[in-house]
């Protein structure tokens, strides 16, 4: 027997669900209807399951009348439901990439052999036999599409596969997929002994360079008739759907460089085959581009295979071509150069053009050298390490734990080798101000973690820390360093009047225009107005330039001046000036201001407030890109002012609402919350609603440390929010014109983002409290939710009310989001925050992401527990908190984990423990965890399951542990628990390095 034939006999017994049983009369009128369908001009793409049903119906066995099983009879009725199956592949055109994803292993084995049983190829005949060139292109092409299939899922079954936790057991359906999996390994085990034949088919078919046809429902139809009603029509060259030659050569290429790629991790020299097969399918792609309709390949799959093919194929001898970073650093790698490894990374810390994965790929497997004996490796690893950790804090991600665990212990040269990875990762002339903070924070927080004062010290007398933080944030850094670098005087000599300045004799209106547009000295922009001017009193300068935008507000003041040459000056000064502001290059914007406030002293009392309110928001946005990044308070000339905008009552003054919005902001960063909660104006209060959130959120934040205190400001806070997400069709405008707070459904995310993340968070970074409070308020909102099933928990999340009257109105999707976003800034600010931490995973979590909800519920234990060497606090992992980590691991199949989780809680729930241990389908690493296992009932019944089973090494291991003396029942108190936090420590350690 043939290996397709075996394949056929085998998959005739498969069984993958169970379609409702129809009488005869019932079938032919489904196919009648379904001949229908498929004959429409545009019909919809019928179910692929449909091809379950009718290969299932045809391959049902019979029972004969001594009740013995019969193979499914030849008869009119299972060959027409055949029949109907191909008609719906046919109808897909054959597409492998719809139908794998669609069908299991047997069923797409059982029709691809009807494909080839229909298509005259001869049963018993071994395809590599076949002359492709002399067969009917319609057989030429069903030979093509099995051999394509088999190579395609030899290479899909060596891929790992994420199982999928049954549900509860059912005998019928456990024996159903126990038979399916088995029947598929016997499939997959015969596929791969044809590999070799199946290459050979399709190395042939690259040398045939002629159109093939596959089948379509008419040539399967001409195929069900009589043979004296065909008249030859199917073997001709126009039957079916035409696959071009070079259709058909990319395909094949593509197919066979995958299976070739595959087989190089056992034979290397066959990358190059696959490098050759996965160039080529590059080439026609690029060649005939949109003309290859039936031909369909993952593009981004196909450019990492030839980018893979490329480094592992590269040798040294090749120079030619500069190899590519992944190339030079695979060579280091195999050739043992791990110091030109710590070049490459280095040199890429200023390109970053590897990707973090990458990275952490290449320090994973470096890891793994070490533990594996090479000591060598550790100074490397660490290096490596350095500079993934380097690259992360400028790219704003969170520092990894293995940088953590290897600083447990710093010396002189890792503290030397650090700073060298500093100074060269960034570029200080070329860096924004955002990358300097960024680097600055990090090496401040990595001082404050340091014991040894010396360490300190080689840190806050390098160049680059005297560059990135100033002189007083030094001193709050390190108590040694009390006297301050001298500042530099910056007064300047005293500047001409502004109307001092003469003008320069004229020069073509075009340059000068260009002149304007770019300038931004306020007394060269004078000197151009004037010239413009004297050539031409016609045109309005402000309009030259469509970047120059004032707020309207102010605009209907300034148009209204009657001097063009003032009115021109007036504009161009303010929109240059909040230009310059928005850019953050506030040296240019104050210059910009001042001339324009000298201006128009003279004769608007008007335009002189508006200036006066303009330079008061650029001060405060000045103050918090500099001193206020280090933490230094404003002055408190500044703080006057801020209090004396909010409570002016000069009429007729044009106000823009932001400056409003970032003085409440301002205030709340330096905690002046006893001004916002009793000082602020009513009137203020009632009109602008970013002042009321603001104080109801100083209110709530200044109470806080008492919950029942507080109960009342933080309803009146929730009872505001609630309003802001809440959707509604009406528009209510306030006398200013401005749309209240109630929104459409598609604009409720929007002014999220503009209310807590665009407004809050200038203030979040310095008052951590203010993103507490507001990161607790919307996690409660997001908890009340009637379809929640799993609650995120976060600090003083009990001071708000617990319902709402109308869930109906609120948009949770925005309060989804919006916890999201909070969460992700928060930890941008302070990645260490184990609060944080623990709604991050919450959120995972809740979204089934099991394996990252791990990774930061060990993250948020690792960071308050210097990596677990200490205990970790009750108060982070809860009750609720490890049952989430018991139930993430039962649902990633690691069932030994459970049970030693078990022993966290306050009570050890030994029913979850002995019933995860019944579990023989773990993934994790099973005995070798059972030395963290200190409560003596779970190792007993250890000993007692693999007794049972007949496993006596596992039993001899669960004996060892039990017999250790340490977990003996007489012991003090003291030493059991000594035992126990012993065992939880190295257990979390491991956990940690398993999932980080």
């Amino acid at each position: 027997m043939s290996a397709e034939a075996a394949d056929r006999e085998a998959a005739t017994s498969s069984r993958p669900c169970t379609p409702p049983q129809t009488s005869w009369f019932e079938f032919l009128l489904e196919e009648a209807l379904l001949e229908q369908h498929l004959r429409k001009p545009s019909p919809d793409p019928p179910p692929v399951q449909l091809i379950v049903q009718f290969l299932e119906q045809a391959s049902k066995p019979s029972v004969n009348e001594q009740n013995q099983v019969q193979p499914p009879p030849d008869n009119k009725r299972n060959r027409i439901l055949k029949l109907l199956a191909l008609k719906v592949a046919a109808h897909l055109k054959w597409d492998l990439d719809v139908l794998e994803k669609s069908l299991s292993v047997p069923v797409l084995n059982m029709l691809l052999n009807e494909l080839l049983c229909i298509s005259k190829v001869p049963p018993g005949t071994k395809h590599v036999d076949v002359d492709l060139a002399s067969l009917p292109p319609t057989t030429a092409m069903a030979i093509l599409l099995y051999n394509r299939w088999a190579i395609r899922t030899i290479v899909q079954s060596s891929f790992p596969v994420k199982q999928v936790k049954p549900g509860p057991p059912q005998l019928n359906v456990m024996n159903q997929m126990q038979q399916e999996k088995e029947l598929t390994e016997n499939i997959l085990k015969v596929l791969k002994e044809q590999a070799a034949d199946s290459i050979l088919v399709l190395e042939g078919a690259l040398k045939l360079n002629k159109d093939l046809y596959v089948h379509t429902i008419r040539t399967l139809d001409l195929l069900a008739m009589e043979p004296g009603m065909v008249n030859g029509e199917t073997e001709s060259s126009t039957a079916g759907l035409k696959i071009s030659a070079e259709e058909i050569e990319c395909q094949v290429c593509y197919d066979l460089g995958a299976i070739y790629f595959q087989q190089g991790s056992t034979n290397p020299a066959v990358h190059e085959n696959a490098k050759e097969k996965f160039f080529r399918t590059k080439e026609l792609i690029a060649k005939n581009g949109s003309s290859l309709l039936h031909c369909s390949i993952d593009e981004k799959r196909l450019a990492g295979y030839c980018q893979a093919c490329e480094v592992l194929t590269s040798s040294s001898d090749d120079s030619s071509q500069p190899a590519s970073p992944y190339s030079q650093i695979h060579n280091c790698m195999k050739s043992g150069n791990y110091q030109d490894l710590v070049k490459i990374f280095l040199e890429d810390n200023l390109s970053l053009s590897l990707p973090v994965q990458f990275r952490q790929s290449v320090l994973r497997e470096l890891f793994q050298k070490a533990q594996q004996g090479n000591d060598a490796l550790d100074e490397v690893c660490f290096k490596v390490c350095v500079c993934n950790t380097v690259c992360d804090v400028m790219q704003g991600r969170t520092i990894d734990i293995y940088f953590c665990q290897l600083f447990l212990k710093p010396s002189k040269e890792k503290i030397d080798f650090l700073l060298e990875v500093c100074s060269r990762s960034i570029n200080l002339e070329n860096a924004s101000e955002c990358l300097k903070r960024k680097m600055g924070a990090f090496l401040k927080n990595l001082c404050l973690g340091l014991e040894d004062l010396q360490l300190v010290f080689m840190i806050s007398s390098h160049e680059l820390f005297i560059k990135l933080l100033k002189d007083d944030e030094r001193k709050l850094l390190i108590d040694q360093m009390r006297k301050r670098s001298p500042r530099i005087n910056l007064c300047t000599k005293p500047v001409t009047s502004f109307y001092d300045i003469p003008a320069s004799a004229s020069v073509n209106i075009g340059q000068l225009e260009h002149q304007l547009i770019l300038s931004v000295d306020p007394w060269r922009i004078r000197q151009i107005l004037i010239e413009l001017h004297g050539m031409t009193s016609e045109r309005q300068f402000w309009t030259i330039s469509n970047k120059w935008e004032v707020p309207n507000v102010y605009g209907n003041v300034i148009l209204g001046i009657k001097d063009n040459l003032t009115r021109d000056l007036v504009y161009i000064l303010m929109a240059k000036g909040l230009h310059c502001s928005a850019i953050k290059d506030f040296v240019h914007a104050k210059q910009l201001f001042a001339a324009c406030l000298e201006l128009v002293t003279e004769f608007s009392p008007k335009l002189r407030q508006v200036m006066l309110n303009e330079m008061l928001l650029l001060d405060i946005y000045t103050h918090e890109a500099g001193a206020g990044v280090s933490g230094e308070r404003p002055p408190s000339d500044l703080i006057s002012r801020v209090r004396g905008y909010l409570e002016m009552r000069v009429p007729d003054i044009p106000l823009r609402q932001v400056i409003a919005e970032e003085c409440v902001a301002f205030l709340l960063n330096w905690r002046e919350n006893e001004y916002l909660t009793m000082q602020v104006p009513l009137p203020l209060v009632q009109t602008n609603p970013y002042v009321k959130l603001g104080q109801l959120l100083a209110a709530t934040c200044k109470e806080l440390p008492g919950p029942k205190e507080s109960r009342r400001t933080a309803k009146d806070l929730w009872e505001v929010v609630v309003q802001i997400c809440s959707v509604s069709n009406q528009h209510k405008r306030g006398n200013d014109g401005r749309v209240s707070l109630i929104k459409h459904r598609e604009s409720t995310l929007g002014i999220m983002y503009r209310y807590v993340l665009g407004y809050f968070s200038r203030c979040l970074e310095y008052e951590p409290l203010v993103l507490t409070t507001i990161l607790s308020l919307f996690v409660k909102l997001h908890n009340v939710r009637e379809d929640i099933v799993n609650d995120i928990t976060a600090e003083h999340i009990a001071i708000w009310p617990s319902s709402i009257p109308n869930l109906q109105s609120v948009d949770f999707e925005a309060v989804a989001i919006t916890v999201k976003e909070l969460v992700s800034y928060a930890l941008t600010i302070n990645s260490n925050n184990h609060f944080w931490l623990i709604i991050q995973a919450d959120i995972y979590f809740a979204t089934n992401q099991y394996s990252a909800a791990l990774h930061y519920y060990l993250q948020a234990g690792a960071v308050c527990s210097d990596f677990f060497n200490k205990m970790v606090p009750p108060d982070v992992y809860t009750d609720q908190v490890i049952k989430r980590m018991i139930k993430c691991c039962s649902l990633l199949n690691c069932h030994t984990q459970v049970a030693i989780l078990c022993q966290f809680l306050r009570e050890v729930d030994y029913k979850t423990a002995f019933k995860a241990l019944q579990e023989q389908n773990s993934h994790d690493a099973m005995d070798s965890y059972y030395d963290y296992i200190w409560d003596v009932t779970i190792l007993e019944y250890l000993t007692y399951l693999h007794h049972k089973r007949g496993e006596t090494d596992k039993r001899q291991i669960a004996i060892k542990a039990i017999g250790q003396t340490e977990l003996n029942a007489s012991n003090p108190e003291e030493v059991l628990q000594l035992a126990a936090q012993r065992r939880k420590k190295k257990f979390l350690q491991a956990m940690a390095k398993l999932y980080f």
